[in-house]
């Protein structure tokens, strides 16, 4: 399978899977609850899932723990970020994308859980050489 298909299956399984978590839980809950409900389902349907993997800055050819965490990597290709909040803000796509930019991976989802439709809180990034892309 080529590189740009596997990406695309494994998105679409994401997405997939956070639609039924979305319709099992709606939307309310802690971003915590749908992380942990969305591996899992991740997990059932085979995907290979990392929780909370850290993220290092490298800076001056030094690896630094910032702190930063990645919600879920999915078959170490997509980076999913999850929100549970009132409404996304232009913040939370900048820190996909720095995420993106940061480990390298290039394809991103931010899943707002806080929706009647999940299909309106699902966002794909793209981090392409000439710049990162909403698609």
């Amino acid at each position: 399978m080529e590189e740009a298909e596997r990406v695309n299956y494994i998105t679409e399984g994401i997405i997939k899977s956070a639609i039924a978590v979305h319709k099992a839980l709606g939307p309310g809950l802690l971003e915590s609850a749908y992380e942990t409900c969305l591996a899992f389902e991740l997990a059932q349907q085979g995907f290979k899932v990392a929780a909370q993997k850290a993220l290092p800055v490298l800076y001056r050819d030094v690896r630094l723990d910032c702190a930063y965490r990645i919600d879920l990597l999915v078959d170490e290709a997509v980076i999913v970020e999850i929100k549970a909040i009132d409404r996304l803000a232009p913040i939370h796509e900048a820190q996909l994308l720095s995420y993106l930019k940061l480990s390298g991976y290039k394809v991103g989802l931010l899943i707002h859980f806080n929706v009647k439709v999940l299909r309106d809180g699902v966002r794909r990034l793209v981090n392409t050489p000439i710049g990162f892309w909403d698609l």
